[in-house]
């Protein structure tokens, strides 16, 4: 879909093509120079584009155009996780933005392009501190307010359960559909795998980053229940501390009854706007499981 705007100059905002990666990459590393080398966006576009979306919705998002180029740029990541109770309802991340300064006026017309939809829930996973209020005014509501930072290796083991690999038949009862996103978000580089006991196969995926830059973790992206994660936490824990992370991050609205850790209000609070409001635990197929944003 086009939607044109005629002044001065005619701009006109598009579903952003595989020709445009190249100059979004270029326009967005013009935003985020300071953290995200060009490189990083194109290849955050290139494997945007080569993921299957629900019909009708764009692979990467939209952009502004100007005199044939690209001067603002929304990037979405629209997935159909079935993590829900509604396993057809549809989410959209929406990812990173940027528009150029003298274009800014333009900007509203591209956020409201992002989110009409409206048979979408939209999640604000990391929206600037500035932003927040904005975003707020647009209708979004918390979900998340803060980060609960745990140790869980430091958990004694409390039933019997092993680990099993995503790419491993689990060898209990457990969801196709976990299966699957197991295997998805193992090819984005997270570490999926499934605590297995007698009676189930319970899945969690986790994606290692540096908080804050220095501290090794491992952000919890899936997993069934949050309960689950305090009562697997030592298996997790030493599972998590064998791939070099001594540290987890949930995302949480207080502390964590089980867990060995500190919550702290306020960080990376996540947002969401629309009819299907999502659950601690639940970052699948967004930009956190995706690029480790």
């Amino acid at each position: 879909m086009v939607n044109n705007l005629v002044g001065p100059t005619e701009i006109r905002s598009r579903p952003i093509a595989p020709s445009d990666h190249d100059a979004v990459a270029a326009l967005l590393n013009k935003g985020f120079a300071f953290r995200r080398s060009r490189a990083f966006w194109q290849q955050l576009l290139d494997r945007l584009d080569r993921r299957a979306v629900p019909d009708g919705l764009p692979k990467c998002g939209y952009l502004l155009e100007s005199a044939g180029r690209p001067v603002g740029a929304v990037l979405l990541i629209f997935a159909t996780p079935r993590t829900g109770d509604d396993p057809n309802a549809i989410r959209c991340n929406i990812s990173s933005w940027y528009v150029e300064p003298a274009f800014r006026s333009y900007a509203s017309f591209l956020a409201a392009q992002a989110i009409r939809h409206r048979y979408v829930t939209y999640l604000n996973i990391s929206p600037a501190p500035n932003t927040r209020p904005i975003i707020e005014a647009q209708g979004y509501k918390r979900y998340s307010n803060g980060l609960f930072i745990a140790v869980p290796a430091l958990k004694r083991a409390v039933e019997p359960a092993h680990i099993v690999e995503a790419d491993v038949g689990p060898g209990a009862p457990h969801e196709d559909f976990e299966r699957d996103l197991l295997a998805r978000h193992a090819g984005y580089g997270c570490l999926s795998f499934w605590c297995a006991t007698a009676e189930r196969a319970h899945p969690f995926v986790f994606r290692q980053r540096l908080f804050k830059g220095i501290l090794p973790c491992a952000q919890l992206i899936y997993c069934r229940d949050i309960g689950d994660v305090a009562r697997f936490a030592g298996l997790i824990g030493r599972h998590l501390l064998a791939a070099g992370c001594p540290f987890a991050i949930i995302d949480a609205n207080g502390p964590l009854a089980g867990l060995i850790g500190h919550y702290f209000a306020g960080w990376k609070p996540k947002y969401f706007k629309g009819a299907v409001p999502p659950r601690l635990g639940d970052l699948a197929d967004t930009e956190a499981a995706l690029f480790g944003l």
